[in-house]
């Protein structure tokens, strides 16, 4: 078989070239692990208890930013004294268990109820892995049906 010389030199420099390419991105670090308190899909619920505003956010990679996403929706509402009420998370996979003892519950909800003041209304919060156990669990909190509770806010991640 006939090579033309012209035509194996630059051949030869490509394939050293793919070679050499292909093994220096083996040295490439891997991307740093997150710490435990990080896994999972987290969500959050803001609540400003005074006005009665809310926010909310779910499907974070981060407790940090769903956190403060739902901080920020509050106040865009007009919330004049906004707080983070709830956080919890998912499971990003069935097998992410960090260790930490934060649960992974799936769902939170925001129940508010009958005024007891000028603009004070009875509120509670939870977190669970239903829906329906966090809106129970949520308008226990608020003082339930004497208190006139209802869900005012449900997600899940």
């Amino acid at each position: 078989m006939l090579i033309n010389r012209r035509l194996s030199f630059p051949l030869l420099a490509a394939f050293v070239g793919l070679t050499m390419a292909s093994r220096a991105a083996d040295l490439v670090a891997p991307p740093p692990a997150q710490t435990g308190e990080e896994r999972g899909i987290w969500g959050a619920i803001a609540y400003s208890p005074g006005d009665g505003r809310h926010g909310f956010f779910w499907g974070a990679d981060k407790r940090q930013e769903a956190e403060d996403i739902a901080l920020k929706h509050c106040e865009n509402a007009d919330g004049a004294g906004c707080r983070v009420v709830e956080v919890f998370r998912n499971h990003r996979h069935w097998d992410d268990d960090d260790g930490t003892g934060f649960p992974y519950e799936h769902c939170a909800a925001l129940s508010v109820g009958k005024s007891r003041g000028p603009a004070t209304p009875f509120w509670g919060v939870a977190s669970a892995t239903t829906r329906r156990e966090a809106e129970d669990k949520a308008k226990a909190e608020c003082g339930g049906k004497e208190k006139q509770c209802k869900i005012r806010e449900w997600v899940c991640t």
